[in-house]
């Protein structure tokens, strides 16, 4: 990543390359067009300036909705009307989507949403956004605008409200959650304590969000860099009873972050809340309907619990590689994680000799099918899969020894029993 250079006040992001993308520099030239100023705004100039990998990139402009829609058509590019009540409009270039957001201020908010009047004033939108260090904007030639002073907090990595935090709160009661997300994706230090004593304040409020955007939130603190400190402090605000509807198991999820960095697993969303927020099945049914989850997310929930009893009783190798064999890599790696986190002990060395085992050992691949039971004169029918799986129990049975000649045979000598 190009690194940010100084100048005497703010840094100048000029030689970045995500800035100078083709792409990037076709949406600047679409809304000059339209003769209204526009600038990249909010986390991708955040990420750039502290170093963070730069992924979308979001423009703010003077443009209304209309005049970016109709600069866009003029200039043969897509725009998709995405929110035009709040002023946004997406243009797809080269198959990316960016969107863009005319210059907002709030004027009745009720804690969920807000109805805004579009302006001209780029501070006063900056004032409207959540933390200083989502409120700077560069334009096309790299110059950084600070107008909130948020520069200060990304260098010491503060996420620190605008203006008065509880004021800020009750226009988006989300700003709680995102709050600790922010802290936990980017911060460093101990956490802002007037940020903290307001959420701690409104976090009833939470109750009356939609579920769908809490579990947004929720799936990024579980991964981010600093989830189980995250997690924690919202124990403490109250915060995680009311999203969870339940108990949050600090303790364990703590373990299991630590667990995964030095295996150097990559987090995944599923097996972290299935940590934090379950023991029994009757626990994923909660947590799913309190955050809205995806089926997919729920499946690999129930399978955590499920191959964590598994891997709890296991007693010699050959077991070991059979329930590899019956799991897969991942749904066995997501149970030695959820049962190492709950065994609390201090040496981790057995556990990470269990999750490394999918590196050490392929899991093979059953060499039969059921063409081979009916190239034998089998009838289609039940008998197939029943000779199947038995010769495939008898080949786990010897600890996948047997080759495909050995397995033909073994599936002949059934056969010919059966007869």
């Amino acid at each position: 990543m190009t690194p940010v250079t100084m100048n005497d006040t703010l840094p100048t992001l000029a030689n970045a390359e995500w800035l100078a993308a083709p792409a990037v520099r076709q949406v600047f030239v679409v809304l000059k067009a339209a003769g209204e100023e526009a600038r990249v705004a909010g986390g991708a100039v955040r990420n750039a300036l502290m170093g963070f990998p730069v992924g979308e990139v979001d423009f703010a402009t003077t443009a209304t909705p209309d005049k970016v829609i109709a600069a866009a058509v003029k200039a043969g590019v897509k725009a998709v009307p995405t929110g035009l009540d709040h002023g946004t409009v997406t243009l797809v270039i080269a198959g990316t989507g960016f969107e863009v957001t005319t210059l907002r201020q709030d004027i009745v908010t009720d804690g969920r949403r807000a109805i805004v009047r579009f302006g001209r004033d780029w501070e006063a939108d900056a004032r409207r956004r959540d933390f200083t260090v989502n409120a700077l904007s560069v334009d096309q030639a790299g110059v950084v605008y600070d107008p909130v002073g948020g520069f200060s907090d990304i260098l010491v990595r503060r996420v620190r409200f605008i203006g008065e935090p509880d004021k800020r709160i009750a226009e988006d009661r989300l700003r709680i959650l995102r709050f600790f997300r922010f802290h936990a994706e980017v911060g460093e230090g101990i956490i802002d304590v007037a940020g903290l004593a307001a959420a701690t304040r409104a976090h009833d409020g939470l109750r009356e969000l939609s579920a769908e955007r809490i579990g947004q939130e929720m799936r990024r603190i579980a991964v981010a860099p600093r989830a189980a400190e995250a997690v924690a402090l919202m124990q403490d605000a109250g915060v995680l009873p009311v999203v969870l509807g339940g108990v949050g198991y600090l303790a364990q999820f703590a373990t299991a972050v630590r667990f995964e960095a030095e295996v150097g697993a990559t987090p995944a969303v599923a097996p972290r809340l299935t940590v934090l927020a379950c023991r029994i099945q009757e626990d994923v049914l909660r947590v799913v309907t309190r955050l809205r989850l995806a089926n997919i997310e729920r499946d690999r929930m129930t399978s955590t619990l499920t191959a964590a009893a598994s891997v709890a009783v296991l007693r010699d190798a050959h077991a070991t590689r059979r329930l590899l064999y019956r799991l897969g890599a991942e749904r066995f790696r997501d149970g030695v994680v959820y049962a190492a986190a709950w065994n609390g002990a201090a040496d981790f060395t057995p556990w990470l000799d269990l999750h490394r085992l999918p590196d050490r050992w392929t899991v093979p691949a059953f060499p039969l099918a059921g063409r081979d039971v009916l190239g034998h004169g089998t009838p289609r029918g039940p008998l197939v899969g029943e000779l199947l799986r038995a010769v495939e129990g008898w080949w786990i049975d010897q600890d996948f020894a047997p080759d495909e000649t050995a397995l033909r045979r073994r599936l002949q000598q059934m056969l010919a029993s059966a007869q």
